[in-house]
């Protein structure tokens, strides 16, 4: 495929930027069958979609939180009648309106909060979800052979009031099955309430005729396990958590141009539309969020940042991702899912496109402490690579003085094969050579 060149640059476009808070591809154009989220999904279909989009690391805010963690309610009742995801709606529709009078193009970052705990939202969102439907997990138990320094104990879900009521054994001990149905009913209402805003948001973006003139990217910070593997959150390095929803809209790029005052994006209500809509283009690459920053400088006719040298501290401006621009062409995507490889730019080994996360642990077994611990209390990080066949992790000891990891003093490993353990629920590292991989994930981390 040619590389993109200044005259396929979209130069002109405004950016709307849309960043959720813990979620999932837990989307109708990713494939789940139960969510109702007709509004992404019709983003997607005017979109390039990313079916393996990783973020690189899932820490999570310090300090403790004593609320519900499912807490559905009456926004009348709420302060000022509101909820702070409906007040960021209005916020960036009235800069909308503002910008459309302007010259100046836009760059316009509106993040939303749910579905992060606690799983806060509009009461009658439940009515999407009856109980009697919401199934558990497919593996809501703890694998056999998952090394005990990369479970993730869930202690911010511990800490919820309604969490406490249950006396839970730490550990292992899992939630009640009828509470996880709770749980996940509540994300999933989330998600709707969700889609609503990123419905009204998107509406407002027709209304002002800057649909035209305005990508759209949408992901998130990182996944939430919603009892896959006895896990609750966000803390550890499997694809529950890791795992986001990305996808590009382009005028003219991912789509036809669309002339002035058509509508792209009506409102649509998640209780009446049921549309079933597909994603526009669907790239199977392993991507990560790093590179949306080259990204969106490459589509904006920006110079692309240099990649980041080995120490990059005293560096004004550089990247650790590369821009996946070669990606977004719909009328090229075929071209791109048949062709191996990638650019030298680009975290591959032997034309194997990468992506990687790590997560830190406090000791060998879970501690109170081990979803969150402190630098000075990191005593083990587990380094994560993951492509389109597999992931391979590898826990090792480090130090927080100086930041350097140990490679030769490995306390345990996973191995996981996509095709034939898509949950990524047995561990086949001791009972399978894997030098291979630990020279792969060794040469990157040292370059």
């Amino acid at each position: 495929m040619e590389p993109f060149t200044k005259k396929d640059r979209v130069c002109g476009m405004n950016v709307l930027f849309i960043v959720v808070d813990d979620l999932r591809p837990v989307l109708g154009c990713y494939g789940d069958k139960l969510v109702k989220s007709p509004n992404i999904d019709q983003l997607a279909s005017q979109s390039i979609v990313f079916s393996n989009a990783y973020a690189q690391t899932c820490r999570g805010k310090d300090g403790k939180l004593y609320a519900n963690l499912v807490c559905p309610v009456d926004v009348t009742e709420m302060p000022s009648g509101t909820l702070p995801d409906i007040q960021s709606t209005e916020e960036a529709i009235r800069l909308l309106n503002v910008m459309k009078t302007k010259k100046e193009k836009f760059f316009l970052a509106v993040g939303y909060h749910k579905p992060h705990i606690p799983l806060r939202y509009p009461q009658e969102f439940l009515k999407l979800y009856p109980l009697e439907n919401i199934t558990l997990a497919p593996d809501p138990w703890v694998p056999e052979k998952l090394p005990s320094v990369a479970y993730n104990p869930w202690t911010d879900i511990r800490q919820r009031d309604d969490v406490k009521a249950l006396n839970v054994s730490f550990p292992y001990g899992p939630l009640p099955d009828d509470f996880q149905r709770q749980i996940r009913q509540s994300y999933y209402a989330a998600v709707s309430y969700l889609d609503t805003q990123v419905g009204l948001l998107l509406n407002a973006l027709d209304d002002a005729g800057l649909s035209n003139s305005t990508i759209v990217v949408f992901t998130a910070d990182h996944g939430w396990s919603l009892g896959e593997h006895g896990e609750w959150a966000k803390y550890s390095n499997f694809d529950v958590a890791t795992r986001v929803p990305l996808m590009f809209y382009v005028p003219g790029m991912t789509t036809s141009s669309v002339s002035q005052g058509e509508r792209v994006f009506p409102y649509l209500d998640p209780f009446s539309h049921i549309l079933g809509l597909v994603p526009q283009g669907q790239s199977k690459k392993v991507v990560e969020l790093v590179s949306l920053f080259p990204t969106l400088a490459e589509l904006a006719g920006l110079q692309v940042p240099p990649a980041c040298p080995e120490t990059s501290f005293h560096v004004a401006l550089c990247t650790e991702g590369a821009s996946i621009v070669r990606y977004l062409k719909a009328s090229e995507e075929k071209a791109v899912e048949e062709k191996d490889g990638c650019d030298d730019t680009y975290r591959c080994f032997n034309e194997e496109p990468v992506a990687f996360s790590q997560y830190p642990r406090p000791a060998d077994t879970p501690q109170w402490n081990s979803d969150k611990p402190k630098l000075k209390d990191i005593r083990i990080m587990g380094y994560s690579m993951r492509t389109v066949d597999y992931r391979y992790t590898v826990w090792v000891r480090f130090y927080p003085n100086n930041f350097s990891a140990n490679f030769e003093d490995v306390h345990a490993g996973e191995l996981y094969m996509v095709e034939t353990d898509p949950n990524q629920d047995y561990n086949i590292y001791n009972n399978t050579s894997h030098g291979g991989f630990f020279k792969k994930i060794l040469g990157f981390l040292k370059r």
